[in-house]
């Protein structure tokens, strides 16, 4: 084995869960001979003497909230040990790779990184200069089980609130990278450009169960959509309840996959499917036309139907802040959510989210996006727009500082709910919102504490909460 901590990946964060990016570059290091060290940066502080080490510094960036984290990492790491070679992997730092080029990294890799890092550790240890990179990779990998020893434990990040009461140690890994689909807003297609590549079904159940037997009742698939493959999907989910029947999981599925292959509600629900995450973003057409989503409103409403007819729980995630939604499509957005029975199922943070539009973004070709779009801010590597209605504009900052508000005083879900759909209404009819009082019970003064419901809620038994991870979504 090559010498101890020469390698040093950092993750910085990723949605609550245990890195998986460097759970799986850990795997193919420790394969090709090294004893590579980790930090997770989300559950512990930069170890500066580890920095000190390492010959090369890997830092991951899947997400916009990580390369944010990561360009502070990227400095503390190079006032700790310039000679190091610091490398940014990760959706985000193949989008940004020209700014992060230029201020800091010597490499940045996107993509099927994996090997490319096993390559890029043998060269600095040959004493070689690797030139910069800047295209994603897009090789088959021959994938193994990621390593998670040098992590910390699962019972240090974000479990599932299975809505009882119970909190469960939650796992995660993934069954399948990149995405068939175009949609403009997501930063996978300017990075994979429509490639999916399954991960073989023996490495995710191995994978499995090695977090199983470190205490996960829970596994989250976190591929871009479980249903790019169906099959290879349902055969793991199959697999998984087989071997492990009280032990549930929760994946991402498109709208339109939920549509083409609602045949297939039922068995998730059968295999022990707690809940889909399925990316709704808006309920107006336009936005939807506009964001390339492959679905609509109707088709949104179509599937909340076929997943309460098989009692599957749905987590619709938003982006209601775009150019195209309007001040009368955003308040309606809440009555349906209430008539839904849906108020639980989604995190208040989803009603104030802003489209982010990074460099390489398929909007940044968009006819419908050139007249919002300003010019880029570096610092926070997203271009900036405007919408056509000011009033949108502010309304975005007035519920994200309503959220923010509730988040610290831990006020229930449904109260919020509540609050941001009183400012919405006030806001599209022109008057002031008014000031709730929110008692301790954390229903609204002066209503009662059950939410207004038109149908029961999709898939959630009556009574109780819908089943959660523990980490509010954000990107």
């Amino acid at each position: 084995m090559r010498g101890e901590g020469e390698v040093l990946l950092i993750s910085c964060y990723e949605l609550g869960h245990q890195p998986f990016a460097v759970a799986s570059a850990l795997g193919f290091l420790e394969r090709a001979g090294f004893r590579p060290a980790a930090l997770d940066l989300a559950a512990e502080r930069l170890d500066l003497a580890a920095v000190s080490r390492a010959r090369l510094v890997a830092i991951s960036v899947p997400m916009h909230t990580a390369l944010r984290l990561g360009v502070r990492a990227l400095a503390a790491v190079r006032a700790a040990n310039p000679g190091a070679h610091v490398c940014l992997y990760g959706l985000y730092a193949t989008l940004n790779a020209e700014h992060l080029l230029g201020h800091g990294a010597d490499s940045v890799l996107g993509g099927e990184v994996e090997q490319r890092l096993v390559e890029l550790a043998q060269a600095l240890e040959r004493g070689e200069t690797p030139a910069p990179s800047r295209e994603p990779v897009l090789e088959r990998l021959s994938f193994g089980v990621p390593s998670r020893a040098a992590l910390p434990p699962l019972a240090r990040y974000a479990p599932l609130d299975r809505g009882d009461g119970r909190l469960d140690v939650a796992g995660y890994t993934e069954a399948s990278r990149g995405c068939r689909h175009a949609c403009r807003h997501c930063p996978i297609p300017p990075v994979y450009g429509g490639r999916f590549f399954a991960v073989p079904r023996d490495v995710v159940l191995e994978d499995i169960r090695r977090q199983v037997a470190a205490g996960a009742r829970h596994i989250t698939f976190g591929d871009p959509d479980f249903f790019n493959g169906p099959t290879h999907g349902m055969r793991l989910a199959r697999a998984l309840h087989a071997e492990f029947p009280d032990v549930t999981f929760d994946a991402t599925i498109k709208v339109e996959h939920l549509l083409r292959h609602r045949r297939l509600l039922p068995e998730l629900v059968e295999t022990g499917c707690a809940f889909v995450v399925t990316a709704v973003e808006s309920l107006n057409d336009t936005v939807l036309a506009s964001l390339a989503k492959g679905h609509t409103r109707a088709d949104v409403l179509e599937v909340l139907a076929l997943a309460r007819a098989a009692g599957l729980v749905l987590r619709p995630t938003l982006v209601p802040f775009t150019p195209w939604e309007t001040l009368e499509s955003y308040r309606e957005l809440f009555e349906v959510v209430d008539g839904e029975g849906l108020v639980e199922h989604i995190d208040p943070v989803h009603y104030t989210l802003r489209l982010l539009v990074p460099p390489g973004s398929l909007l940044l070709g968009s006819d419908a996006m050139r007249p919002h779009l300003g010019d880029l801010d570096e610092a926070a590597f997203t271009y900036r727009w405007r919408h056509p209605d000011p009033r949108m504009d502010a309304l975005q900052r007035e519920a994200a500082a309503l959220v923010e508000e509730a988040a610290r005083t831990g006020e229930p879900h449904a109260s919020t709910f509540e609050r941001l759909r009183d400012l919405a209404s006030c806001r599209a009819g022109g008057v002031p919102a008014p000031q709730r009082m929110v008692p301790a019970s954390g229903a609204p003064a002066g209503e009662d504490a059950a939410p207004r419901r038109k149908v029961p809620a999709a898939g959630a038994p009556a009574g109780r909460r819908p089943p959660r991870l523990a980490e509010a979504w954000f990107c």
